[in-house]
């Protein structure tokens, strides 16, 4: 584990600052960056459920939409 120096305090302190002036300031840069984290965690989700079912065939898909 390593020990932070005064230094490395700063640099903490000077990025919580810079990121509550981004939220405060550019509060929608912020939410797009939000959501589309949020996207990208629902698509690793989904890609992760779909690697543990069972594959069907195009012809099934299709057969089940009508066409």
């Amino acid at each position: 584990m390593t020990t932070l120096s005064a230094n490395d305090a700063r640099l903490k302190d000077l990025l919580k600052q810079a990121m509550l002036e981004l939220l405060e300031e550019r509060r929608d840069l912020f939410t797009e960056i939000f959501a589309e984290a949020m996207e990208e965690a629902g698509l690793v989700n989904a890609i992760r459920e779909g690697q543990s079912t069972y594959t069907v065939s195009k012809k099934e898909v299709l057969k089940a939409l009508g066409e």
